[in-house]
């Protein structure tokens, strides 16, 4: 009796899955969803608090990355250029919902930034305290901090100036720093 189960394929060539997918492989689609699902999940989730709205935005931006993979000429990584969509999709979400602000002011300040404190912070705390910055805060950080990008691309993709991307991210910088010593503080009972 013969089988009637059908074996899948698995493909391991990214470049063969992203031309498959190109021509509307569902397997092949579903294989690199499964792929940069768990990662892009996170790079939503550092900018939008609630879990299911960062899967929304993901989600959107999926469809976005399937949508263009037409567009994707293979200069850099594959993931770098997922990861551009879904912080563009992430940033695009939170503007719809109106919770980015950035205060207009250009503050002067000393460019010498100085690093979070070495803890033994767990990093679902971190994670806890980037939430509770201001959304503009948050949002500078993370796009410097965490994905690398400079404050002259930072200011383009949010439609500020390069001042204002400086000034948020100092501004974090410290809120955080205090954050981190009053949980220091309350972790080990001198508050």
């Amino acid at each position: 009796m013969k089988s009637l189960l059908k074996v899948i394929q698995l493909y391991k060539n990214e470049t063969n899955l992203i031309a498959k997918a190109i021509k509307n492989n569902r397997d092949a689609q579903h294989v690199l969803f499964e792929m940069y699902a768990p990662k892009m999940l996170s790079v939503c989730r550092y900018y939008i608090k609630d879990l299911q709205h960062a899967e929304e935005a993901m989600l959107n931006g999926f469809f976005k990355v399937f949508s263009n993979l037409k567009n994707f000429r293979g200069e850099g990584s594959f993931e770098g250029w997922i990861r551009r969509i879904m912080v563009r999709e992430s940033i695009s979400f939170l503007r719809q919902q109106k919770q980015i602000e950035f205060p207009m002011e250009e503050l002067g300040f000393k460019n010498d930034f100085t690093n979070i404190i070495n803890t033994e912070i767990e990093v679902a705390e971190i994670q806890q305290l980037i939430d509770e910055l201001p959304e503009g805060y948050k949002m500078v950080f993370v796009m410097y901090a965490i994905e690398g990008y400079k404050h002259h691309e930072i200011a383009q993709m949010l439609n500020i100036t390069e001042g204002t991307s400086k000034s948020q991210l100092f501004k974090a910088r410290n809120l955080l720093q205090q954050k981190i010593k009053d949980l220091n503080k309350t972790s080990y009972g001198t508050k």
